[in-house]
């Protein structure tokens, strides 16, 4: 029974700090959208209540919620999950093939902004007295890390990712055109390379995990700044 105990407690302590770093990782993401549509000309998000830091605006029962808790729990070795996308109508932006660019890559931005300052509050996070400091400190990693990985995979070119979107608007039209409409199909195409491709690797003894290749390894690279950001090189 004791172990028990020590394992519950362990699993919730770990639970504990991912829980503010998904939230405000998610809500500053589709905020940045809705602000940057907005000042473009789109009151879309502004007008259904999405430009705003109020997470609840943002979850997504399934993706925010059920999804990470359920492959938290399964032998999978990551976690995966989203909010409720913000609505912009691009064709009411001022010029709409720039604007989206710009749109679109306020999301990833505002998640480098967020590893960035999490870096950064890893200096006074000292100042609390134990246990408090120790887990502010493993707070601010687990942001600097999600965030980093939620800026990389925005930026994978593949609609209706944050890449895809910035790859439409500066790609030549004849370019653009095709990888737009490759949209309805990006998210199985997403789902599949994260979950099926692991585990076709195994049958054929291979790694083919997309995550560790696609995902983890630039964050990998991106790291070492981040941890001497936040004095810890």
């Amino acid at each position: 029974m004791p172990l028990l105990d020590i394992d519950f407690s362990a699993q919730a302590y770990t639970i504990s700090t991912w829980i503010l770093p998904i939230l405000l990782a998610i809500t500053l993401h589709e905020a940045a959208h809705g602000i940057i549509a907005w000042s473009y000309g789109d009151d879309t998000a502004y007008k259904l209540g999405r430009v705003t830091l109020n997470p609840l605006k943002h979850i997504d029962p399934f993706g925010t919620i059920a999804l990470p808790i359920l492959l938290y729990v399964s032998p999978l070795p990551f976690v995966f999950g989203y909010a409720k996308p913000v609505p912009v109508a691009f064709h009411r932006l001022r010029k709409p093939r720039r604007d989206m660019v710009y749109v679109a890559a306020a999301g990833p931005l505002s998640n480098l902004l967020l590893a960035v300052i999490s870096a950064l509050l890893f200096h006074p996070a000292g100042l609390f007295p134990d246990p408090a400091a120790d887990w502010l400190r493993q707070t601010l990693l687990n942001s600097i890390f999600l965030n980093l990985v939620l800026a990389v995979l925005n930026l994978l070119p593949l609609p209706p990712l944050d890449g895809g979107r910035i790859a439409v608007g500066i790609l030549p039209l004849s370019l653009a055109v095709p990888l737009a409409k490759m949209e309805r199909y990006g998210l199985i195409l997403l789902v599949a390379a994260f979950f099926l491709l692991p585990y076709a690797g195994r049958a054929f003894g291979a790694n083919l995990s997309f995550f560790d290749t696609v995902i983890r390894t630039p964050v990998m690279w991106l790291m070492p700044f981040f941890t001497w950001l936040a004095g810890l090189s």
